[in-house]
């Protein structure tokens, strides 16, 4: 029988991509007491590289949310193996941090990473609503347009 949030990503027609493995000397996930700290994910699907390049620059606002709502996806599946496959056990999305490599002067970085933000929201619900960091860099690991790391507390 699925749970609650796997019928609502059904609903949502979401399938969450494999959860990846590190690319360097790190764990994908830790667990402190009913905190589930995930390490920064980037657009990755079915092992490839997604929006590679510099929001305000190559890239729009619109390809940057769809960047960061990707790299949400692969905090979810990361969170879903840390919980050994049942999300029900995600019991708030307690904090996201995202950086988005973009062009110099650009000033949109929240509107951003609210391709993560929405996406939390439309999965989880109001347990979905987090605290918030939107940071922009020169340059993110593989030339990626975002990374996003998450905080969720659990049941």
């Amino acid at each position: 029988m699925s749970g609650r949030i796997e019928e609502r990503l059904k609903e949502l027609k979401i399938e969450l991509p494999k959860a990846a493995a590190p690319a360097a000397n790190y764990v994908p996930y830790t667990i402190s007491g009913r905190l589930l700290f995930v390490a920064g994910q980037i657009p990755i699907l079915n092992g490839q590289l997604k929006y590679v390049g510099t929001v305000g620059q190559d890239l729009s606002i619109e390809d940057g949310q769809a960047a960061a709502r990707l790299c949400a996806l692969n905090l979810i599946a990361q969170a879903k193996a840390a919980c050994g496959g049942n999300l029900d056990k995600v019991g708030r999305v307690l904090k996201l941090v995202g950086y988005v490599q973009c062009a110099t002067g650009f000033k949109d970085q929240p509107k951003v990473i609210n391709g993560a933000s929405d996406l939390m929201v439309q999965v989880f619900g109001d347990f979905g609503r987090h605290a918030r960091a939107a940071v922009g860099a020169n340059a993110l690991p593989l030339g990626v347009a975002a990374e996003v790391e998450g905080t969720f507390e659990l049941l």
